[in-house]
């Protein structure tokens, strides 16, 4: 297979050039002005970050590449998919705020915010992943799928589950609706917690296959007429309604492959990362550890798979940080070193099986020319 290009660049600058000219300028050189954007709905794929993180990036790069894409003759939007958990993301409104609080606005960005599966995390629509093995569909924000171009911008970033989230987990995790997300993590089915139930009946309402009795006074789901659509989470304004997440990490990594798949299919992608704030877990924590790592730079290819590659790569060559939850980490006297930084961030994590099966599927190439700038 044909190596795919990587572009590279640190973030030293001079006097005289933001660092949001230079994510521009590296866009460029990637090639980004190769896709016929005039007249194009454009979705910018982000993570707002929950209220009380700050490892998130800041709006200006969103407001950088929204920018460049009106420049180039698209129409960008900012968007993200509600989340599975209870949090400050968890329905249009609530994702709405925590965006504005945090600094997304169409002032600071240039572009509006549309939340692509709706209100409840119910606007989604089922599409093919092609060359699937664990999920036939994807259950995909609408927004996403209606968009004439997708562009990725990911914060590059240690994860729990995943071992680090980039650009896969970006589009692939972040792009399902509610129903997507419970088929990535575990397929699983929601459960009550009756001391937070008050029985106001609006997850009955919401339910998509009448599984939702009130036979002890408060809400019960009966699993075997449950299709694990996750309506009922949305629905519940009392956090009363709750799913586990018990997939493996390699099952979960292959599985947002597919994902990613299905969302970049039939249409052009191009793909951003920022190594910087390397936190030990995702952006959707309500705080955020250290970084790891030191920053590192800005990538950008139209290869999703190449670009984790790359990033994995440049961070793995970096000196970790001492005083940080990876350099407490390696400090302790007996520890198993993995020689891997985000396994020994997080040692029960998979994140080579992620690339693995996403280059196996046909999403991309681990095989690349970093091109530096």
């Amino acid at each position: 297979m044909e190596k795919a290009k990587v572009f590279f660049t640190d973030f030293r600058t001079q006097l005289d050039v933001s660092l949001t000219v230079k994510l521009q300028r590296l866009c460029r050189r990637a090639g980004i002005a190769d896709i016929p954007f005039e007249g194009k709905f454009v979705a910018i794929k982000t993570h707002f970050g929950e209220l009380g993180n700050l490892a998130f990036l800041r709006p200006n790069y969103a407001k950088a590449v929204a920018d460049l894409v009106k420049e180039l003759g698209g129409k960008p939007f900012l968007t993200d998919c509600n989340t599975l958990y209870p949090g400050s993301r968890k329905n249009a409104l609530d994702h709405l705020y925590n965006a504005e609080v945090n600094g997304f606005n169409s002032i600071t960005t240039g572009c509006y915010i549309i939340i692509a599966d709706g209100l409840k995390g119910t606007d989604d629509i089922a599409v093919p992943v092609p060359n699937g093995e664990y999920c036939r569909e994807a259950y995909i924000g609408r927004a996403l799928y209606d968009a004439d171009v997708l562009i990725s911008l990911s914060h590059f970033k240690g994860h729990e589950v995943a071992g680090f989230g980039g650009a896969i987990k970006n589009i692939g995790m972040g792009g399902g609706s509610r129903a997507g997300k419970m088929q990535q993590h575990n397929d699983g089915k929601p459960a009550v917690d009756p001391s937070l139930c008050r029985a106001c009946r609006k997850c009955a309402k919401e339910c998509g296959s009448d599984a939702i009795h009130f036979d002890t006074g408060k809400a019960v789901i009966h699993t075997d007429e449950c299709k694990g659509c996750g309506r009922c989470i949305g629905a519940c304004a009392f956090d009363a309604i709750q799913t586990a997440f018990d997939s493996a990490s390699d099952m979960l990594g292959r599985k947002m492959a597919e994902y990613t798949a299905a969302i970049c299919s039939g249409k052009p992608c191009f793909h951003i990362s920022l190594i910087m704030d390397v936190s030990p877990n995702c952006d959707c924590h309500g705080e955020n550890d250290a970084p790891i790592l030191p920053d590192i730079g800005m990538l950008a290819s139209f290869d999703p798979v190449a670009l984790d590659q790359a990033c994995v790569d440049l961070c793995m060559k970096a000196e970790p940080i001492r005083n940080s939850q990876l350099g407490d980490h390696l400090a302790q006297p007996g520890w198993e070193h993995h020689h891997d930084h985000f396994m020994d961030n997080h040692p029960n994590t998979s994140w080579r099986e992620t690339l693995a099966h996403a280059e196996k599927i046909g999403l991309g190439t681990r095989v690349y020319e970093l091109i530096r700038m």
